[in-house]
Formats: C-alpha cells, structure tokens, sequence
C-alpha cells in the first residue's frame, strides 16, 4: 500500500503539470493569437482572405469570446462579429459541436489538474506533518521529476520521427469521434496548426520546468533529511 500509494505520487506530477500548462494557454487565447502573434499567425489576413473583415479589436473579442464559453455552463457555442456593417455568425453547426468536444476536454483537464493537484498536496502534507518521513517525500519528488522529464523526451523524440502535423492528426482521431475539426469555415482560420505546434512548445517547456523544480525541491529536501 505504501508503494503504491508513492507511484500515484508519482503519476500524478506530470499529470498535473502537463494539464496545467494546458489551462493556461486555454485561458489566454487572445494573448497568444492577438498581443503575442499577431503578425507570427496573421489571423487577420486569414479571415480577410475567406471574406471576413475584423479589426484586432473585434477578432480579440471572439478569442475572449471562446475563454467565456470553455468556462461557462454552455453546451453550444454562438459569437457572431460586425463585418462591412453586417452581422455574420461566425460558427457553422458543425465547427459547433466541435467546439463542443473541445470544451469537454478543456474541463477534463481542469478535472485532472485538481484531482492530481488534492492528491500531491494530501500525500505530501502526510508524509511531511504525520509520519515525518522526508525520505520518502523526496524520492517520489526526485522519481516524478525524473519520470516528467523522460515523457518530454519521449514526445520529442516522436516528433523528431513523425512531425508535428502527424501526431496532432493521430491525436485527433483518438480524442474525437468525428471529423468536424476539418470542417470548412472561420475555424480554422482562427486557429492555425502553428498556433497549436506553439502551444505544444509551450506546454513542453513549461512542464519541463515544472519538473525541474520539483525534482531540484527533492533533492534538497532528501538532503536536508540526512
């Protein structure tokens, strides 16, 4: 029981770094496609290019738009925008209902960062405040870091073999059971596959860091305890 309660331990950090740096950046889309890549995605250009005309303000206003539904009890998503002084729905019933699966797995991710976060946060309170075993503590920090880090790699590698495109294809497939993510409108004009390489980087770096900090605050913590 000891040591499987110790691997959970484990398990749970990358878990809950990884499905951290994806709230984040689920939470900051008009940062990411507006303030900060603006130029680099040229969202603006996209949409003008599919007969859409949007100032940044306007097209700030729909990514934030996006944010508010992602959190709300909502079940479908409905923004339209003022283009050439006429009011257009932005999104077909299709790109809806995916909008829809993607809002399940946001909220899944919110659920597994607090899972795993409650259960960090319980399993190190008793290691450390009832049965004063540092040791331990330390040794599934270090691990987790060790095991976070070996994932990263990992993935790196399969994008190495594969590209990214590939595997955000495959990754598709199994968290979707249909194909409205291709479907044909101002989606994927709002969202390009750079955005998503980016955020991938993002969420790699940021875990990465996360679990040298952890495995950095283990080996510490091990050595204090000797």
């Amino acid at each position: 029981m000891r040591n499987a309660t110790q691997w959970l331990f484990v398990i749970c950090l990358p878990v809950m770094l990884l499905t951290a740096g994806i709230g984040v950046v689920a939470n900051s889309l008009s940062f990411w496609l507006c303030d900060y890549g603006s130029e680099k995605y040229d969202v603006s250009q996209r949409l003008s290019s599919y007969g859409l005309e949007l100032d940044n303000a306007e097209i700030e206003r729909i990514y934030d738009g996006l944010v508010d539904y992602f959190n709300s009890g909502e079940e479908y998503i409905s923004l339209t925008v003022v283009s050439d002084g006429r009011q257009v729905s932005l999104f077909t019933q299709e790109e809806s209902i995916h909008f829809k699966d993607v809002k399940g797995l946001i909220w899944l991710d919110y659920w597994l960062f607090l899972g795993t976060l409650a259960y960090i946060l319980a399993y190190a309170g008793l290691r450390l405040f009832w049965l004063k075993d540092r040791r331990r503590l330390a040794r599934g920090l270090v691990w987790g870091g060790g095991l976070t880090l070996v994932l990263i790699l990992a993935v790196v590698l399969l994008d190495a073999l594969l590209g990214f495109g590939e595997l955000w294809y495959r990754f598709h497939l199994v968290f979707f059971s249909n194909e409205f993510w291709s479907a044909q409108g101002y989606m994927l004009r709002l969202f390009p596959q750079d955005f998503f390489a980016d955020a991938a980087v993002f969420c790699g770096l940021f875990t990465a860091v996360g679990a040298l900090i952890i495995g950095g605050l283990g080996w510490w913590l091990k050595r204090k305890s000797l």
